[in-house]
């Protein structure tokens, strides 16, 4: 005669009741399924049963271990590198700069008649925006990186969810919805380049009659060295403790594949196939001597021989490493190129 089935709790210590702590949905889940696990009676009566019943709790435990480990962070679903913000020592030299690499101006803001904001294009959703030091003695180098996400006002709020504390979102100059978030320490005492000596983190949603969504389809040199940023390398003063932020606060990825081999890097959650890299400061030029807090920016290209050709035809010296190559702006920061996935790079990424 096969064996009756009935409900059987289970616990440690009090017989009949599993406690589970926690509020989310997935976890009151498990926890019901394991209060009203369906097991022979016969199992739960015998003692032969019991190490069968113990591996039981064990999973399930386990179950909501991970259950609750996923609830702690955010659903941050970004739609990839939105821009990299630098001040540079001299705007019309950096103008150059990026002319020469094909990029084109989308377009710039000016204070007082003075130009305060340049906003080279790569491509429909991504740029590279320029500001002017305003004194001599002011530092340059890496401001701040931005993500784009599609739903900004439900990111913020999923971020103050999860202990996060996000500045409100407001509407920038150029008409983009935006806000701010502080992140982990950058090399270095606070300069003029930020009020604290944690990184600011930038996160847009690009809004319809915005300069940004109004240039769709404009200013796409055809002579552009890259058509992508692919990751940035941004840095750090402990870069372990950097990537444990991004990971366990703002949901990265770990990268199976760092764009730079060796390199501590994490991959954009969401569907961009993209990476943030974290720079050691003693592997950045001038060790800050130099008032500047360098960075580096990865472009991925199809071709690296075709590419490493080209850069010499615009009188650049491009230096290999391994399956990269470098050169550098004006202020002495890294432009890499990186090898692309295939030949159809462009095509692949749906990127103009």
């Amino acid at each position: 005669m096969l064996p009756m089935w009935r409900i059987a709790p289970i616990d440690f210590g009090k017989p009949g009741r599993l406690r589970v702590r926690s509020g989310d949905a997935c976890s009151r889940l498990l926890a019901f399924w394991a209060e009203s696990l369906v097991v022979p009676s016969m199992f739960i009566m015998s003692r032969s049963a019991r190490p069968f019943r113990s591996g039981l709790v064990s999973i399930v435990l386990a179950a909501l271990s991970l259950a609750t480990a996923v609830a702690q962070k955010p659903n941050a679903n970004l739609s990839g590198i939105a821009h990299v913000a630098i001040r540079v020592s001299n705007l019309d030299a950096s103008r150059a700069f990026f002319h020469k690499l094909g990029f084109e101006e989308a377009f710039a803001m000016n204070k007082e008649g003075k130009p305060s904001e340049a906003f080279f294009k790569i491509n429909d959703r991504q740029f590279i925006e320029l500001y002017p030091r305003s004194n001599a003695t002011d530092w340059a180098g890496f401001m701040h990186i931005c993500f784009e996400t599609a739903d900004i006002e439900a990111l913020n709020q999923d971020y103050i969810a999860h202990g996060l504390t996000p500045k409100p979102v407001v509407r920038a100059g150029a008409g983009n919805l935006l806000f701010t978030l502080q992140g982990p320490d950058e090399p270095g005492s606070p300069s003029d380049l930020r009020s604290a000596a944690t990184q600011n983190i930038e996160y847009t949603q690009y809004m319809p009659g915005s300069r940004h969504t109004l240039d769709r389809g404009m200013h796409l040199g055809p002579e552009r060295v890259a058509v992508q940023i692919v990751g940035v390398g941004v840095p750090m003063q402990d870069v372990r403790a950097a990537a444990s932020f991004y990971e366990d606060k703002l949901s990265f990825i770990p990268a199976g594949h760092p764009l730079e081999p060796g390199a501590t890097a994490l991959r954009l959650p969401g569907a961009a196939d993209e990476q943030i890299e974290f720079l050691f400061p003693a592997s950045l030029p001038g060790a800050f001597n130099d008032a500047k807090l360098h960075f580096s920016i990865l472009f991925s290209v199809p071709d690296l021989g075709s590419t490493r050709a080209r850069l010499r035809s615009l009188g650049l010296a491009p230096k290999k490493h391994g399956p990269t190559l470098t050169i550098h702006d004006p202020d002495g920061d890294a432009i890499v190129f990186v090898a692309a996935a295939s030949d159809a790079h462009a095509a692949e990424t749906g990127v103009n």
